[in-house]
């Protein structure tokens, strides 16, 4: 399926929604096509791991402004009880299958793709943690 077709709702990871924040990092051009013209929604989980990110590494000023900004912009997906209900059956299917996902080491992965299940959309991810996780629609550059 190319970029054209792809025209429908997304939740966007991490990785891909703060690449344009990051110096040198590809994912912004690369993962643009995919994203232009739909509508896209973050996990509160990705405004956590981005706002870590930027304490972490102490960025300054201008640049903390630019992703309070950013984030601001977005269409945030905040856990409720029906979130929580997703993220818990998937972390469940994924522990059956023996799908990576289903270990402790990813429950911030989780959430994200729990909030892609919830809302019925694909995830746009650069991460392979993903690939073929249960119930969950993947999409990448690489396809």
């Amino acid at each position: 399926m190319n970029a054209r077709r792809r025209r429908g709702p997304i939740v966007i990871d991490t990785n891909v929604f703060g690449a344009d924040l990051v110096p040198g990092s590809l994912l912004t051009e690369l993962y643009e096509p995919l994203m232009v013209g739909r509508a896209a929604f973050i996990s509160f989980q990705t405004v956590a791991e981005l706002r870590f990110g930027a304490l972490r590494r102490e960025w300054g000023a201008p640049r903390l402004l630019q992703l309070h900004m950013k984030i601001a912009r977005a269409q945030v997906v905040h856990s409720n009880e029906k979130l929580v209900v997703t993220y818990a059956e998937l972390r469940a299917a994924c522990e059956r299958s023996g799908h990576a996902l289903g270990q402790r080491d990813h429950d911030a992965d989780r959430w994200i793709a729990a909030t892609a299940i919830r809302l019925g959309v694909p995830l746009l991810s650069h991460d392979g943690i993903f690939r073929n996780a249960p119930g969950l629609v993947l999409e990448n550059a690489d396809e």
